[in-house]
């Protein structure tokens, strides 16, 4: 018997958030991988793109500041996607690359993680 797991789908990492689209917005994600729902995201100091965060880079990626909301395919070229970026509780258990720093920098941002 093969057990398929469902894959996590768009905004399913959040628990609240503010009236209307107040905690999101749309922005450009660097090329690179395919990323799920739910990846904690840092912002590129020198191009304004979004990247996965990374606390070891120093290009701006060492600072979380965002929450993929959807799936995105991999690619080679820059892609849009929305983010929450405010005002919202998020589920930790289904963040990717939180850690301790990331969890703090998000709170400045009123991503608070349950």
């Amino acid at each position: 018997m093969t057990i398929k797991l469902e894959p996590m789908h768009a905004g399913e990492f959040l628990l609240s958030e503010g009236a209307g689209n107040i905690s999101r917005e749309a922005i450009n994600v660097a090329a690179g991988p395919a990323l799920n729902p739910g990846q904690v995201l840092g912002l590129i100091t020198a191009t304004g793109e979004f990247a996965p965060y990374d606390p070891t880079a120093e290009d701006g990626t060492q600072t979380a500041v965002a929450i993929l909301f959807g799936p995105l395919g991999e690619s080679d070229v820059v892609r849009r996607a929305r983010a929450v970026v405010r005002l919202a509780e998020v589920s930790e258990v289904h963040l990717t690359g939180l850690d301790p720093d990331a969890e703090k920098a998000l709170a400045a941002h009123f991503l608070i993680v349950r």
